[in-house]
């Protein structure tokens, strides 16, 4: 009986591999028929998962979904986007349009051969030889990162690239790891069991510590899926009675989500208002896959500064939610989605000659002065480093203008900049000689003992 089943399990996966080869995807872009969006439409044979990965190739190449219509029933996917740039403008770079309308690089993730296949798995991606990947969760706390980065320049290891995400009293952070003196990815064994030891023991030097773990591995990842999947093990959607209220901030405006079923149809009716923002779409379906429902259809629309988000699903047991309890956790883990990548506190941007220890001196700097870091993203491209750091005071109360006048100083008006700050544009033209100094200190390894004074009232 056993091998009978097997022989036929085979022979539907063989047959749907087939059917998926005789009906590739297609893509269809239209440029003409909506007046302030490019228009994509995909057809393509369904399978779990296939949203999430049209959603987050849009997402990858920066594109703004500002419509999207889905519709899954059956065999075959059929969506339309209407997709911008960043700017609000139709799509007419020539390498973008060609990469989405050529079926060979769509049908990497969407075709027949996809990796994709599992709900913690990533489109498109082959292990890499040129860094480590470390993955950290913990819970977070003031100085977590630069306790992190200093463990790390400590070990000899480059920060090549980083995203850390806080929410709820969690971290989680995905980073892109070289040797110091060659480069290359970290293959010794030993080292590596070294690292991850060290960091586990920083991860867990909290006492409130909740399932400190770090992962350490060769494989490309697609870090924002990973970050999610990271934050939905560590259980961030759970929230204790203070939690609405967030230190001087007071409470937060969080998206307004209802689950209810439609038993004619035997779906549950997933409804989502939050203010828009880059990425959101992915967000939400991210969450979904990767808490195994499955959309059948989809109307989202985030043309103004409110999105609404509506999916028809059910769990891939072919049924809608079954339980007030399932229902509140639907709920909670598509609020704390939304969260994650909202980025509270102030914006600071660092350009400057990427080198060793430049991240740990720089969250070094931000905690000795009682900034936290909420998120950050760490990029190294043509031997400039290219941060951003989300930050506030770590009572949780908004960063006080002197003491982001007071660290520029000492990092440099031109190579850390503040965004959003009106009088930001009239702060960067006055160039302190600190900066000097600095700058010359930035490109040694001789970055000790830097701390600043909180001399002001």
């Amino acid at each position: 009986m056993e091998l009978n089943m097997s022989f036929s399990n085979d022979m539907d996966d063989e047959y749907e591999k087939l059917f998926r080869r005789l009906n590739p995807p297609r893509v269809v872009i239209d440029n003409e028929s909506c007046k302030n969006a490019t228009v994509i439409r995909v057809d393509s044979a369904n399978k779990h998962g296939i949203l999430l990965d049209v959603v987050q190739i849009l997402t990858d190449l920066d594109l703004i979904i500002t419509k999207a219509y889905i519709s899954s029933d059956g065999g075959w996917f059929m969506d339309v986007f209407n997709v911008t740039d960043q700017d609000g403008n139709k799509i007419t770079d020539e390498p973008i349009l060609d990469y989405i309308q050529k079926v060979s690089n769509i049908s990497q993730s969407l075709g027949p051969e996809s990796c994709f296949t599992s709900s913690m798995g990533s489109v498109g991606f082959k292990p890499s030889v040129d860094h480590t990947v470390i993955e950290l969760t913990g819970s977070d706390r003031p100085g977590l990162l630069s306790e992190v980065c200093a463990v790390l320049t400590h070990l000899k290891c480059n920060v090549v690239s980083a995203e850390v995400w806080t929410h709820n009293t969690r971290a989680a952070a995905v980073m892109q790891v070289t040797e110091e003196e060659t480069g290359s990815a970290i293959s010794d064994p030993e080292r590596l069991a070294g690292i991850k030891e060290l960091l586990r023991n920083v991860l867990s030097g909290s006492n409130r510590s909740r399932g400190a773990n770090t992962v350490v591995s060769h494989e490309a990842i697609h870090t924002d899926r990973r970050l999610h999947q990271m934050m939905f093990a560590a259980r961030d959607y759970e929230r204790s009675g203070g939690d609405s209220v967030d230190g001087c901030l007071g409470e937060k405006q969080r998206p307004d989500v209802s689950v209810v079923n439609w038993y004619d149809k035997d779906y549950s009716v997933v409804t989502i208002r939050s203010k828009d923002r880059p990425k959101l779409l992915f967000d939400t379906v991210c969450t979904l896959t990767d808490m195994e429902y499955v959309v059948f259809h989809a109307n989202i629309d985030a043309e103004g500064p409110e999105a609404y988000q509506e999916y028809y699903i059910r769990h891939v047991d072919g049924s809608p939610v079954k339980s007030d309890a399932e229902r509140q956790r639907v709920i909670q883990c598509l609020e704390a989605a939304i969260e994650r990548r909202v980025s509270e506190g102030l914006k600071l941007e660092l350009c400057t000659t990427d080198r060793v220890g430049l991240l740990s001196d720089v969250t070094r700097i931000f905690r000795e002065n009682s900034l936290t870091v909420t998120r950050a993203e760490v990029t190294t491209r043509g031997g400039k480093a290219l941060n951003t750091f989300y930050v506030r005071e770590a009572s949780g109360c908004p960063v006080d203008a002197k003491t982001i006048d007071a660290i520029r100083q000492v990092i440099g008006q031109t190579i850390l900049k503040v965004k959003g700050r009106p009088d930001d544009s009239k702060q960067a033209s006055q160039e302190s000689p600190t900066r000097f100094l600095f700058g010359g200190l930035f490109k040694s390894r001789s970055f000790v003992n830097f701390g600043l004074v909180r001399s002001y009232s």
